[in-house]
C-alpha cells in the first residue's frame, strides 16, 4: 500500500532527535543538488571566458536577465512544495490532491515561461536602455535570444524536484543534477569550440547547450518518475488537459509573494554591484568574488530551506503543533550551525577562501584581494544571520505563510539593507566595506523579525486548528 510505502509521512517523528535526523536526510541531498546546479552554472562561465572579455560581458548580461526571471518563476511555482507536503499529511493515500497540485505547478510553469520568454525576447531595448554599449548588446540579445527556450524545461523541472522531494526521493534530484553537470560540459564543449565533427558557434554554442541541458533534466525527471514504482502510482502526466483553478489560484496566492520576496533578496545583492561599481572597478571585481563564496556557502541552508518547507509542511497538513516545532527547531539549528562553520572559515582562512576562484599571491591580483579579503570579515559575521532568513522562511513557508514574510523581506532589505549601504559607501570613509555593512544589516534585520514571526506562530494563529 502506498502508506506503507511514503517514508516521510509513516511514523512521524516522536521526538526531536528524530526529527533532526529525518530533517537531514532531506536536506543533505537537496543541498548537495544546489551545490551542483551552481557548478552546472559555472561550466559555462569557465568556457564562455576563453571566448574574450567581450563574449563573457555579452553572456553575463544576458544571464543577469534570465536568472532573474528563472528565480522568479522558481518561486512563483514553489508553492507547491508546502501544498504537497500539507497534502501528505493531512492523508498518506493522497494520490489524486498530489496529481492535481503538480499539475497545476506544471501549468503555472507553462504560463509564466512564455510570460518570461517574452521579456527575454525584449531584452535588447532593455539592455540599451540601461546605458549599455551597442555592440555589447547586440550580443547578448543573441545569445538571449536562444538561452530563453531553456526556461520553461528550467521551471517544470524545479516542479517535479518538489515533488521528488516531497515523496522521499531527494537523492534523485542530486542525481540528475549531476547528470545535467556531465551534459553542460559536453555540450560546452562540443558546441562553443567545435568538436565531434561540429562547427564552432562561441558564444551561441553555450546557449544551445544550456537549454540541451535543461530539457535532458526535465526529460530525466519525467523517466524517472514513469519508471519508478513509488513515483509512477501518482500518475503525474494523466489527464495533464484537466484544470483546478481553486488550486491554481491557491498556488498564486502562495507562491506570488515567494517569488517577490527573491526578487527583494536578489535585488539588494545586484543593487550592491551597482553601488560598489561606482565606488570602483576593482571594489567591484573584489566584491564579485567575495559574493561567489557568500552564495557558495548559502547553498547549504538554502537546501535546509526547502527541506524545512516540507517537514513543516507535513505536520501541518497533519495538524501536528508539536511536530511543527520539531520540524522547525531542526532546520534551523542545521542551518544556522552550519553558518557557524563556514564563518569560522572565512574569518581564519581568507586567503584559501578565496583561491578558489582567483589566483591570491598574484601581483595583479593584489588590489582585488586586498577588498575580498575586507568583504569576506564582514560576510563571516553575517553567515549566522543569512542561515537564519532563509531557513526561518522556509519554515513560514511550510505554514503557507508568504505575505508577511514578503512584507518583512522587501522592508528589511530595502529599507534598511540598502539604506545602511547608500549611506555608508557614500557619505562615510568606509566605501565598499560599507556596502557589505548594509547587506549585513538587511540580513540582520529580516531574520530577526522572521524568527521573531516563528516564535510567534501560535499567537499569530499561524498553526492549523
Amino acid at each position: 500500500m502506498l502508506e506503507q510505502a511514503h517514508p516521510l509521512t509513516a511514523d512521524r517523528p516522536q521526538n526531536f532527535r528524530a526529527e533532526f535526523r529525518a530533517t537531514w536526510a532531506l536536506a543533505l541531498p537537496l543541498a548537495a543538488a544546489n551545490l551542483l546546479q551552481m557548478m552546472v552554472h559555472a561550466i559555462d562561465v569557465i568556457f564562455v571566458a576563453r571566448l574574450g572579455d567581450t563574449a563573457l560581458a555579452a553572456s553575463s548580461l544576458g544571464v543577469s536577465i534570465f536568472g532573474l526571471l528563472l528565480w522568479t518563476g522558481t518561486g512563483l511555482v514553489g508553492a507547491a512544495a508546502p501544498l504537497i507536503a500539507a497534502e501528505l499529511g493531512r492523508r498518506k493515500h493522497s494520490v489524486r490532491e498530489v496529481r492535481r497540485t503538480v499539475r497545476m505547478a506544471l501549468w503555472l510553469s507553462a504560463l509564466v515561461s512564455l510570460l518570461f520568454m517574452g521579456v527575454c525576447a525584449a531584452g535588447g531595448p532593455i539592455m540599451r536602455a540601461t546605458g549599455q554599449p551597442a555592440d555589447l548588446t547586440a550580443r547578448a540579445a543573441s545569445f538571449l535570444l536562444i538561452l530563453m527556450f531553456g526556461m520553461f524545461p528550467m521551471i517544470a523541472a524545479s516542479v517535479l524536484r518538489i515533488f521528488v522531494s516531497a515523496l522521499g526521493r531527494p537523492t534523485i534530484a542530486t542525481a540528475i543534477t549531476f547528470f545535467a553537470l556531465g551534459v553542460n560540459a559536453l555540450g560546452n564543449w562540443v558546441l562553443v569550440f567545435g568538436h565531434l565533427g561540429l562547427p564552432a558557434l562561441g558564444l551561441h554554442g553555450s546557449a544551445i547547450s544550456s537549454v540541451m541541458t535543461s530539457a535532458l533534466m526535465l526529460l530525466a525527471y519525467v523517466v524517472v518518475i514513469q519508471t519508478d514504482r513509488r513515483l509512477r502510482r501518482y500518475r503525474l502526466f494523466g489527464n495533464w488537459w484537466r484544470s483546478e483553478w481553486s488550486r491554481f489560484f491557491e498556488m498564486l496566492r502562495i507562491g506570488t509573494p515567494i517569488s517577490l520576496t527573491i526578487l527583494a533578496e536578489a535585488g539588494l545583492f545586484t543593487g550592491a554591484a551597482f553601488l560598489m561599481g561606482r565606488i570602483g572597478e576593482t571594489e567591484l571585481a573584489g566584491h564579485t568574488i567575495a559574493l561567489q563564496v557568500a552564495a557558495l556557502a548559502f547553498q547549504i541552508p538554502f537546501g535546509v530551506a526547502q527541506a524545512a518547507t516540507i517537514r513543516v509542511g507535513l505536520a501541518y497538513g497533519a495538524r501536528d503543533h508539536r511536530g511543527i516545532g520539531f520540524a522547525g527547531q531542526a532546520s534551523l539549528l542545521l542551518g544556522i550551525g552550519f553558518m557557524a562553520f563556514t564563518a569560522l572559515i572565512m574569518w581564519l582562512f581568507p586567503k584559501l577562501v578565496l583561491s578558489i576562484y582567483v589566483d591570491v599571491d598574484a601581483a595583479r591580483n593584489a588590489a582585488l584581494v586586498g577588498f575580498a579579503m575586507q568583504f569576506l570579515v564582514v560576510a563571516a559575521a553575517f553567515q549566522l544571520f543569512d542561515g537564519a532568513q532563509a531557513v526561518a522562511a522556509g519554515v513560514l513557508r511550510g505554514l503557507q505563510d508568504t505575505r508577511i514574510p514578503m512584507i518583512i523581506a522587501v522592508c528589511g532589505y530595502w529599507i534598511a539593507g540598502y539604506g545602511t549601504a547608500i549611506y555608508l559607501g557614500f557619505w562615510t570613509p568606509l566605501r565598499g566595506v560599507g556596502v557589505w555593512i548594509g547587506l549585513a544589516v538587511g540580513l540582520i534585520v529580516v531574520s530577526a523579525v522572521l524568527l521573531t514571526r516563528w516564535r510567534m506562530r501560535s499567537r499569530l494563529g499561524l498553526l492549523p486548528a
